[in-house]
């Protein structure tokens, strides 16, 4: 069954209304709680659509731009080779050429060099992940302190009331906990859009290691006077 099918379900009187008017008609009827879950869904999804677009524009194809880089190593030279990763955008490509950088203070130094600098590319990827990981837990926080604020108000009708009648709870109860439904929707999407941030960034800090070892061993080639192609995946 669909959200929407449920939705529609809920007030029959809805009838054949889209699902933006019943979200509207829901929000409005969950009160003002409803407004701090909107926020921290719409801030929530600026950072994660933010992130996605970032972490997409830096995943290249790791592969063929070490290939790229080994070329340039037999060819040109590290030089050459710091031009190629000049001109490739990337976490991967900066790491390379923070590593071609120190090559003439030894291998050891190109491994400080490349260390540091991808716990530096690290810290880029995953920035604006707290946020989105804080939004996560204060949309279902939101929601539920909206219900209990909302039945609160439900049994000061009841006692002002002097009658507990099934459409005045009914009625109360609903409205309370529309806020916790709003507030686990928006926790979900973004859960889903976190999870899906962590995966792309835990496979682009792989192909920087994988990457970076492979950068190590054509140096440690090139020195000793061997052909860069003989290191792994050469």
């Amino acid at each position: 069954m669909s959200l929407y099918s449920v939705l529609l379900m809920l007030p029959q009187e809805a009838g054949d209304e889209g699902l933006v008017n019943v979200l509207v008609q829901r929000f409005n009827e969950g009160g003002d709680f409803m407004w701090p879950v909107l926020i921290v869904l719409i801030v929530g999804l600026a950072i994660a659509f933010e992130r996605i677009i970032t972490l997409n524009r830096a995943d290249i194809n790791t592969r063929k731009f070490i290939v790229k880089v080994k070329q340039a190593l037999e060819e040109g030279g590290i030089s050459a080779a710091e031009e190629v990763c000049a001109n490739t955008r990337g976490p991967v490509a900066s790491v390379f050429q923070a590593g071609l950088l120190r090559h003439d203070e030894g291998i050891e130094a190109v491994e400080k060099a490349v260390v540091a600098y991808g716990s530096i590319e690290m810290s880029f990827l995953e920035r604006g992940l707290v946020w989105l990981s804080l939004f996560i837990a204060l949309a279902p926080m939101f929601g539920f302190l909206g219900t209990v604020v909302g039945m609160v108000a439900a049994f000061d009708a009841i006692e002002k009331a002097g009658d507990i009648s099934p459409s005045l709870v009914a009625n109360g109860i609903k409205i309370a906990l529309l806020t916790t439904v709003f507030g686990l929707i928006t926790a979900i999407i973004l859960q889903f859009f976190y999870n899906y941030i962590v995966s792309k960034i835990d496979r682009i800090v792989v192909d920087m290691e994988e990457a970076s070892i492979e950068l190590i061993d054509s140096l440690v080639l090139l020195q000793a006077g061997r052909p860069v192609s003989e290191s792994a995946g050469g």
